[in-house]
């Protein structure tokens, strides 16, 4: 799978405002400051198409984007920041939760944990909403550039563990946004989805 354009198209705080098309997505889930927009720019080859925010849990919307003018990357608010007043984060959850229960166009969830730490308990949470409304998805293990390679095959043996045991798991991935390792590997588990017709 090879990219060659992608655009943000819209910001939706409302179900109601998701693409009528019947494009496949993949949606990016994950802990604020995990690294959703720098994983989305290394896929797309673009510096600065996600928007980085120095402040985490500054998304508030689905994000989406247009992929080879085929499917949408849609970037999910992110999870566990506690600054963020429990209101938001409540409408957040509700919103994103409608997101995975309904939406029929959506191919594929990268679950995203940091490489460096054991998965959370909201990580947990999140993919057991995924195996709850049977929707598939990989775990990309990001800043994998940031673990001594010598431990990194026990990284991802725990993350194999903590996984594994989710029927949804497709697979595990370590990914750095520095180095590009594990990009071409997380484009072709997500070919296998979008290349499927809806």
């Amino acid at each position: 799978m090879k990219i060659t354009s992608a655009e943000f198209v819209l910001g939706v705080t409302n179900l109601r405002q998701l693409p009528k098309d019947s494009c496949r997505e993949v949606a990016f889930l994950g802990r604020s400051n995990v690294g959703k927009s720098s994983l989305i720019n290394k896929l797309c080859n673009r510096k600065s198409l996600a928007r980085k925010s120095a402040e985490p849990g500054k998304t508030r919307e689905l994000n989406y984007y247009l992929v080879n003018n085929q499917y949408y990357f849609v970037d999910l608010p992110g999870y566990g920041y506690a600054k963020v007043p429990e209101q938001i984060r409540s409408s957040w959850g509700k919103l994103v939760e409608q997101y995975l229960k309904g939406r029929k166009q959506l191919a594929l969830v990268l679950q995203l944990v940091d490489a460096r730490h054991e998965a959370t308990e909201l990580d947990l949470m999140m993919v057991g909403w995924l195996e709850y409304y049977e929707v598939p998805f990989v775990v990309v293990l990001t800043k994998a550039d940031k673990v001594p390679r010598s431990k990194m095959s026990s990284h991802l043996s725990e993350a194999r563990a903590a996984f594994h045991a989710f029927a949804g798991c497709r697979d595990i991935i370590a990914f750095s946004s520095v180095t590009g390792d594990g990009k071409s590997e997380i484009l072709r588990a997500m070919a296998q989805f979008l290349d499927d017709p809806i």
